[in-house]
């Protein structure tokens, strides 16, 4: 049946001024046991005026906010920085990082990395679930030599907010897992229980540094890089640096991703009552990269030499799908890629994946398996309904 809507409005309408008139019936037969037309009508016109009163003073508070907003964030733009990173909202708040077994990871080993002199960082190793039983109470020596085995091994890089225990997370390492990986991960400098201040660069630098600590340990056995929405952008510009240096990964996963962080913000939902305000570029977008914060990955994807699978949910409200779509389009025409292929798979709305879900496919195995990846090469695209 369908709805009228000017039908419901009028019956609220109706009820509001019911209520009204009962109101103030009510508040003169308190004040006078004599009630007459004038009086009522008098005291209708005080309490209505009350009424215009404070709504007009909140109206002056909201637009004063509305206006105060951008003005602040321009004279601070460190302020835009925290709003891009989050690092500050830690969730879930109460889990012990030191025990990732608390999060049904008992085949984990948390420990502790210095990327720079006065910077420690929490990193998780999680083995391949057959290794589990053989993994309890074993020690960092044993997690170290466990790379020796024919696994291949997946570097993971999370998005803004939360730690490297937040349960989306958490749940893809334990599907990666499943189906026969390494999975690395960290939190970046300034997340979690890592030390030191959040930036681009850092972010970067952290990712690399454990790149490169996870290929001292498994030689020539295949490393694949795991981006998810703001990780993405650390990810290509991770493998930007691998493939300029020659020496890119076996294969570049990018979960949710962006074109480069100004058009995300835009994009973002957050950004919707101010997005069509004259100036919104200057006030906002000029104040994120004036924190050194870009992640372009419209740029890094035309220097990438090795094979690309991306990832995205139609139904992505964060990260919306049409910027990954036009990131694979930039990469599918990169003169750089030499024969290797980029795929792009959607996730139709109907699946309600949204941004941080995608782990929960049963058809993720098969995508990984059908692309490939121990090959080093994509094929296969699998049809999702």
């Amino acid at each position: 049946m369908a709805i009228d809507r000017a039908s419901i409005c009028q019956s609220v309408l109706y009820s509001c001024t019911r209520i009204f008139e009962t109101l103030i019936w009510a508040a003169a037969a308190k004040s006078s046991k004599s009630i007459s037309y004038t009086n009522v009508c008098h005291l209708g016109a005080v309490v209505w005026g009350g009424l215009i009163w404070r709504l007009r003073r909140i109206l002056i508070w909201v637009l004063g906010i509305y206006i105060a907003i951008p003005v602040i964030i321009k004279v601070c733009p460190s302020i835009q920085a925290k709003l891009v990173f989050l690092n500050f909202v830690r969730v879930p708040y109460f889990i012990d990082l030191k025990r990732p077994e608390d999060q049904g990871l008992n085949h984990t080993r948390n420990f502790y990395l210095q990327p720079e002199e006065g910077i420690n960082i929490g990193v998780w190793h999680t083995v391949p679930s057959v290794m589990w039983r053989e993994a309890q109470a074993k020690d960092a020596e044993w997690y170290d030599k466990s790379f020796q085995s024919s696994h291949p091994v997946i570097l993971y890089l999370h998005g803004n907010a939360g730690t490297r225990g937040g349960d989306h997370r958490v749940q893809l390492y334990k599907v990666l897992s499943s189906l026969g990986y390494h999975v690395v991960t960290f939190d970046y400098r300034g997340w979690g229980d890592s030390e030191g201040s959040p930036s681009e660069k850092g972010m970067t630098s952290d990712a690399l540094f454990l790149y490169q600590w996870i290929k001292q340990r498994i030689g020539q056995k295949p490393l694949y890089i795991w981006g998810h929405s703001l990780g993405t952008g650390v990810a290509t510009n991770l493998v930007r640096r691998l493939c300029d240096r020659g020496t890119p990964p076996d294969a570049l996963i990018l979960e949710s991703p962006f074109t480069n962080i100004r058009e995300e913000a835009k994009s973002h939902p957050f950004s919707m009552v101010y997005r069509y305000l004259p100036g919104f570029d200057w006030f906002f977008l000029d104040s994120i990269t004036a924190n050194d914060i870009r992640f372009a990955s419209d740029e890094n994807v035309n220097h990438i030499s090795c094979p690309v699978l991306i990832l995205h949910a139609e139904d992505d409200t964060v990260v919306p799908f049409q910027l990954g779509k036009k990131l694979y389009d930039l990469a599918a025409q990169s003169k750089s890629l030499n024969g290797h292929k980029v795929q792009f798979i959607p996730f139709p709305s109907s699946l309600g994946y949204r941004h941080k879900f995608i782990y929960k496919s049963p058809q993720l195995p098969n995508i990984l398996r059908c692309h490939g990846l121990k090959m080093h090469q994509f094929f296969c695209i699998p049809l999702l309904t």
